[in-house]
């Protein structure tokens, strides 16, 4: 198949073959717009092969001795549609008949051959599969940890508030060219996946120091809501988590790292940042990051001691912490 900026198509190159029968090539080619070289590519072609040595040929080489070979390729198919196995099961058992394939080639394979996904094993596209869910038993056994990054907010309002293209947007881009604060802020949020109850804060940005920052205090904060033990820290792969002072700051709970690009293993509080999303980030117009960033703690409360959670049982998250739930601790804390 030939590209979209190609200039000659089988009809094009029969036509370019014609013309050279009793032109100079060169000529031809000028005319045509392509290269010498190309034009007697073509020409040679059709002159050892007739009409199918216009049609493109395969760029494949013709040998390849590092090739898996057919009957190892059908040997992974009858594995995966027999028993369901996964790559890195069927890497292993090959190994273990005396054929040394490593996990990516199956994997490979498998995809060409149609068999990556389980629902495509089953006639009636069902995934074989049970979704388990993560339970947490107490207050304290899991507390899930993430960082949302949002765009910072010029002073005056963005284009939210102005619209793009407005006088006010354009200001604050100038200004940014000309060294003013913009870029992004980093809200690191914390939640126990027992409770619900969440501790957001608004950082500068998502380094190993500031995590273990926010990790210090957000165990401050749970152990005045009665939560003085963290049994395990779930996070995911990034960077600021997989730092090696990080793990010193833990003081004895299980850290545990989610699979890569597997997002739903640390589902709660990315819940939560879909509604930190909808009912604060966008819920209103802001008109400079220091406005938002005062209303953040606000809403903090109002998420933890008065919003009803159905996780919960429409009641407020801080309703199934240890301590009490009461006003003077709704309104002041």
């Amino acid at each position: 198949m030939t590209h979209g900026n190609a200039p000659l198509s089988i009809e094009g190159r029969r036509r370019l073959v014609q013309r050279c029968e009793n032109r100079p090539i060169a000529h031809v080619a000028a005319e045509m717009g392509i290269s010498r070289a190309c034009a007697s590519k073509w020409v040679n072609r059709y002159r050892r092969h007739g009409e199918v040595g216009l049609r493109d040929s395969p760029s494949a080489p013709k040998r390849q001795p590092t090739a898996t070979p057919a009957e190892v390729i059908a040997r992974i198919e009858a594995m995966r549609r027999g028993r369901k196995w996964s790559a890195s099961r069927i890497a292993h058992e090959l190994g273990t008949e005396g054929t040394r394939i490593s996990t990516r080639s199956v994997t490979r394979h498998l995809d060409a051959l149609g068999l990556n996904r389980r629902r495509f094993i089953d006639p009636n596209g069902e995934s074989n599969r049970e979704p388990r869910k993560i339970h947490a038993r107490w207050p304290g056994h899991m507390v899930h940890v993430d960082v949302k990054k949002v765009g910072r907010i010029p002073d005056g309002g963005g284009h939210r508030v102005h619209g793009r293209g407005s006088a006010q947007a354009k200001a604050a881009d100038r200004a940014k060219t000309r060294g003013a604060k913009g870029g992004y802020v980093y809200l690191h949020s914390a939640v126990d996946g027992h409770t619900r109850i969440a501790y957001t804060e608004e950082l500068p940005d998502e380094k190993a120091t500031t995590a273990i920052g926010f990790i210090t205090r957000a165990k401050a904060w749970f152990a005045a809501h009665g939560i003085t033990w963290i049994h395990r820290i779930v996070t995911d792969n990034g960077s600021c988590y997989r730092a090696h002072d990080f793990a010193h700051v833990l003081q004895g709970a299980r850290h545990q790292r989610i699979t890569p690009y597997t997002p739903r293993h640390n589902g709660k509080v990315e819940r939560y940042n879909r509604i930190l999303a909808e009912e604060f980030l966008y819920a209103r117009e802001w008109i400079s990051e220091h406005q938002r960033a005062e209303a953040l703690s606000v809403w903090n409360v109002h998420y933890n001691y008065h919003r009803p959670h159905t996780a919960v049982g429409n009641r407020p998250p801080a309703a199934k912490a240890r301590t009490a739930v009461t006003n003077v601790m709704a309104s002041y804390i």
